[in-house]
């Protein structure tokens, strides 16, 4: 069974404070032309989407220099509705190449401003931790890890975790074994 953890990609498409608005736009249609098209902008941030390195590291590496196996790995579900905890963390039996996925409850007001200025950022020695894991990806059901100076995007990229954000629906996913498949549009 596949479970879709991802936000739908739609005109009306919350997007974080200064990021461009979504736009879906038709470009022919059937009667028209014989077949249907679509223009699409968005900003590399709109939706579920795969920060990389280069996203806040100036000579970090873009997601188009990981091979495709990077983004699918062993699942690791956390319930941090409560607050984050590093013991949990710890408890967690995470391994190197694991996706770890913390579940908020953030996904639940997507659509509410307060999604993008009110979200629990994760603390710094979790972060640590999980690079010293040598985890894969870290995904959150909000719109970032942290706030600025963003030193949890800092440490995680700089530590080769990619990090997977406005993830929803993480509740199907706790209490069992699954695999995540982050798989992103291929940009240079």
């Amino acid at each position: 069974m596949f479970v879709d953890l991802s936000v739908p990609v739609t005109a009306q498409t919350p997007v974080y404070p200064g990021d461009p608005e979504v736009r879906v736009d038709p470009v022919t249609d059937i009667d028209s032309a014989g077949y249907r098209c679509h223009r699409v902008s968005l900003g590399t941030h709109a939706g579920t989407h795969v920060d990389a390195p280069s996203h806040m590291v100036a000579d970090g590496a873009h997601l188009d220099r990981y091979p495709v196996e990077r983004f699918v790995g062993r699942g690791r579900y956390i319930d941090a509705r409560g607050g984050f905890a590093l013991d949990t963390v710890q408890q967690a039996g995470i391994a190197a190449g694991d996706i770890v996925v913390f579940h908020t409850g953030m996904a639940d007001r997507y659509h509410e401003p307060s999604y993008f200025t009110d979200y629990p950022p994760l603390p710094l020695d979790i972060a640590e931790y999980l690079v010293e894991c040598r985890v894969s990806m870290v995904g959150v059901d909000m719109c970032s890890v942290d706030y600025e100076p963003f030193a949890v995007h800092q440490t995680l990229l700089r530590g080769d975790v990619l990090i997977l954000e406005n993830l929803t629906g993480l509740e199907r996913v706790a209490g069992r074994d699954f695999r995540v498949y982050a798989l992103p549009l291929r940009l240079a």
